[in-house]
């Protein structure tokens, strides 16, 4: 079993978001520890890139923020490999295929296995084209995380089937974003999945508030939260940190029950 897969044999799982370097990596760094002292799981850190086709407008703009201050790849590697010690929880990236191929796939996976970043999510690389990246994660004992999106349909069991860590279910159509509401398709979404696998799946997209967090993991085996924390970081800059783990306490809370 991976680190990941065993989180989610211990409870359900609560997994907090945030973008690197936004408003800088120092900050970076003591909001990845408070997220853990208030309850994460797992925590996915966003490699901030100037295209990020699945973001919506708050991550787009922490993405831009990010890079004008002059955050690069190296610099957010160096940034986990710091404080890695003090993470007791497992680590993964989410990115976007440019910033692996120009920072080298292989140099990429080996800075994982090294830093401790357990997998990585790449949302814009199709099912089809995985194996090609996914092999080279292997090598260095890293995961490749799946996403399942609405669109899937007939894809869902054949992504299911070869998943691992966990499948990220995207709760509903569009970008990354605060929702009101969340569709009801991501139950059908799921029971595809385990009709082929053990899996977990953890919901994300849209889930901002404690209710919703409870209701999504009560169907799933966990909820991931990115542009509601974002959004905190957003507004407080620097002094974000005591926000968000308020923020992260209740929505972990909420999840574990």
């Amino acid at each position: 079993m991976n680190n990941i897969t065993e989180v989610f044999s211990k409870q359900k799982a609560f997994i907090p978001f945030v973008t690197a370097g936004d408003p800088d990596l120092e900050t970076t760094k003591k909001l990845l520890l408070a997220m853990q002292e208030a309850g994460a799981s797992l925590i996915e850190i966003g490699i901030p890139f100037s295209d990020p086709v699945a973001e919506g407008p708050v991550i787009q703009e922490a993405d831009e923020r990010a890079l004008t201050s002059g955050v690069t790849t190296d610099r957010i590697f160096d940034m986990v490999m710091e404080i890695r010690e003090q993470l007791s929880v497992p680590i993964v990236f989410m990115t976007y295929i440019n910033p692996i191929y120009v920072y080298g796939t292989e140099k990429f996976a080996e800075r994982m296995k090294e830093c401790g970043v357990d997998g990585v999510i790449v949302p814009d690389v199709p099912f089809e084209e995985k194996q090609e990246i996914a092999d080279i994660f292997h090598k260095e004992g890293r995961i490749l995380i799946s996403m399942i999106a609405p669109t899937s349909s007939d894809r869902v069991k054949m992504i299911a089937r070869e998943a691992e860590g966990f499948v990220y279910c995207v709760s509903s159509l569009g970008v990354t974003g605060v929702r009101r509401e969340i569709g009801t398709g991501i139950s059908k979404l799921i029971e595809q999945v385990r009709e082929v696998s053990d899996i977990p799946c953890a919901i994300g997209f849209g889930i901002s508030t404690p209710e919703q967090a409870k209701a999504m993991s009560a169907i799933s085996d966990g909820a991931i939260v990115g542009s509601a924390i974002v959004r905190i970081v957003a507004e407080h800059g620097r002094e974000s940190v005591p926000y968000v783990r308020e923020y992260v306490k209740k929505m972990a809370e909420a999840v574990h029950g």
